[in-house]
C-alpha cells in the first residue's frame, strides 16, 4: 500500500497535458491530496497549497508523488535533489515513470539509509500470458481516443461511477500509472512487453458475471506514431462490447507531434471498430466523450448537442454532463 496523503510534485513542466497524473489524482482522489511542489519555471498550477517537502511532512503528508509524465517517461537529473529532499523530510517517493527510482543510485541509497520506500507503480513484478482471444463472460467498455492525454481515464472513471449510481455491478480497470494510484490496483499496460499486452488486458478483466461491467481505461491512440502499439494490444485483449471515443475538439494535431493532424471522428470510429471486431465481432460504439474544459459552458453545450446529432451517439463531457443517455444505451447491450 502506498502511504497517503500525497504531496504532488510538478517539477518544472510548462504544459498541462504532461501533468495529467497530478490533475487525475487531484480530481479523483482529493482526500489523498495535500498540496503541490514546483520547481522554478513550472507553469502548471493545480490550485493546491504550495508546500516544500518539509512543510508537507509537518502537515501530515506521507509520500511525494511525481505528478508529471514527460515524453519518454525519464526522470530528469535536475529533479533528483528534490527527490532527496523529500526522502530527508520523511516522505516516501511514488513514481509512475519509465525510469525506476531504484535505478537512480543516490535516490536508492538515500531511501535505504533513511528507511523510506520507493514505489515504482509502473513496473509490475507479475508475468502475463500470451492472449488467447477466447471470449470471456461479463461485459466490457473501453475508452479510446483520437489522441493521447485528452480524457480517456476521466471518462472511464466517470462511466464506472455512473454505472454504480444506476445500480450496475461495475469496476474501473486501471491501465496507467495514474489510474493505478487512484484505484489502488491495475496494470500499467505501456510497461508490459509487447507480446504480452493483450494477455495482460485479458488478465486485467477476467471472466465475470454476465451482467457485470468492467470499464477499462484506454491508453494511447490508434493513430499515434509512438503509442499505437499499446492501444491496439489493449483493444484486442479487452475485447470490448462497448467503446466510447474521447476527443478534444480544439486540438488540431497530435500532442507533441505537430506533423500529424487529428483524425476525423468518423475515421476514428471506423478504424477502432475494425480493430475491436477482431476479438469481439459484436463491438460497437456507444458514446462520444468531449474534453470541453477550455470552452465556456454555452459553447460546450452547443458543441455537445451538435456532435450528438451528427454522429447519432450519446455525447457528453465527463466533468460537466450527466451520463444518463449513455447508461440507457448500455442497458440494451
Amino acid at each position: 500500500m502506498i502511504p497517503r496523503p500525497y504531496l504532488l510534485f510538478l517539477g518544472d513542466v510548462s504544459d498541462e497535458p504532461l501533468a495529467k497524473t497530478a490533475f487525475g489524482i487531484r480530481d479523483w482522489a482529493p482526500d489523498a491530496t495535500l498540496g503541490q511542489s514546483r520547481l522554478p519555471g513550472c507553469r502548471v498550477d493545480l490550485g493546491l497549497p504550495e508546500l516544500s517537502p518539509g512543510e508537507a511532512a509537518v502537515r501530515g503528508a506521507k509520500s511525494m508523488l511525481i505528478g508529471v509524465a514527460p515524453i519518454g517517461g525519464a526522470i530528469p537529473p535536475h529533479w533528483i535533489s528534490s527527490l532527496l529532499d523529500a526522502l530527508e523530510a520523511g516522505l516516501d517517493i511514488v513514481s509512475g515513470m519509465h525510469t525506476r527510482l531504484v535505478d537512480i543510485p543516490e535516490v536508492r541509497e538515500t531511501a535505504e539509509r533513511l528507511g523510506r520506500s520507493l514505489h515504482d507503480v509502473r513496473h509490475s513484478n507479475r508475468s502475463f500470458p500470451i492472449a488467447t482471444g477466447v471470449k470471456r463472460s461479463g461485459k466490457r467498455l473501453l475508452t479510446v481516443g483520437t489522441d493521447c492525454a485528452l480524457g480517456k481515464k476521466y471518462t472511464a472513471l466517470a462511466i464506472a461511477k455512473a454505472l454504480k449510481a444506476h445500480g450496475f455491478d461495475a469496476d474501473f480497470r486501471a491501465t496507467g500509472q495514474t489510474g493505478i494510484m487512484i484505484a489502488g490496483e491495475g496494470v500499467a499496460i505501456d510497461a508490459v512487453v509487447a507480446d504480452f499486452i493483450s494477455g495482460a488486458a485479458e488478465t486485467l478483466s477476467p471472466a465475470a458475471a454476465v451482467d457485470h461491467w468492467d470499464v477499462v481505461e484506454g491508453q494511447g491512440a490508434l493513430f499515434h506514431p509512438a503509442y499505437a502499439g499499446v492501444t491496439l494490444g489493449l483493444v484486442h485483449g479487452s475485447q470490448p462490447d462497448a467503446l466510447v471515443l474521447c476527443h478534444d475538439p480544439l486540438r488540431r494535431h497530435l500532442h507533441s507531434h505537430p506533423d500529424f493532424p487529428i483524425v476525423e471522428v468518423e475515421t476514428a470510429i471506423a478504424r477502432y471498430l475494425v480493430a475491436a471486431r477482431l476479438t469481439n465481432p459484436a463491438a460497437q460504439f456507444v458514446g462520444l466523450s468531449l474534453n470541453t474544459a477550455k470552452l465556456e459552458t454555452r459553447a460546450a453545450e452547443a458543441l455537445i448537442d451538435e456532435m450528438q446529432a451528427r454522429h447519432g451517439l450519446p455525447c457528453f463531457d465527463p466533468m460537466r454532463s450527466n451520463l444518463d443517455a449513455l447508461i440507457d444505451k448500455l442497458k440494451a447491450i
